[in-house]
């Protein structure tokens, strides 16, 4: 008998919609890492992209354990000299909250073209709306 390898278009993806409320960041964020991937599902191949579509909405609160409140940043640097900048968690969640899930969930998906198609189907809001009704997405419950 022969392995099962799923082709391009060959496999459904469903739409997904998370709230955010009171979810600690790191685990929300490997769930939706997995759904993107499609490793939840029994069709899953690595070289082709199985995965959902995740709508995650009321991205200010998420939260965090432990300190990491008061401790976690978030740093950029643009090669200049004096070019890094450190953001603390609490400005960022508070200016830019998507990005805070946005960067979580990239940073455990694949680093290839295939990871940027993977990301490209993970959408993220603020508040409790979203844009994507014509789609009727499934709640997801974690």
């Amino acid at each position: 008998m022969k392995s099962f390898l799923a082709k391009k278009g060959q496999v459904e993806q469903k739409w997904w919609v998370l709230d955010a409320e009171d979810k600690v960041l790191g685990r929300l964020a490997s769930k939706v890492a997995v759904i993107l991937m499609g490793k939840n599902k029994p069709v899953y191949t690595p070289h082709v992209d199985t995965g959902d579509y995740v709508i995650i909405v009321n991205a200010e609160k998420v939260r965090l354990t432990g300190r990491k409140p008061q401790n976690k940043t978030y740093q950029t640097y643009s090669r200049y000299p004096s070019g890094q900048k450190i953001i603390p968690f609490a400005r960022m969640i508070e200016r830019h909250p998507e990005r805070v899930i946005e960067r979580a969930v990239r940073r455990m998906l694949p680093k290839s073209g295939l990871g940027e198609r993977m990301f490209k189907k993970l959408k993220v809001y603020k508040g409790p709306h979203h844009e994507h009704a014509a789609q009727k997405p499934v709640k997801l419950e974690l």
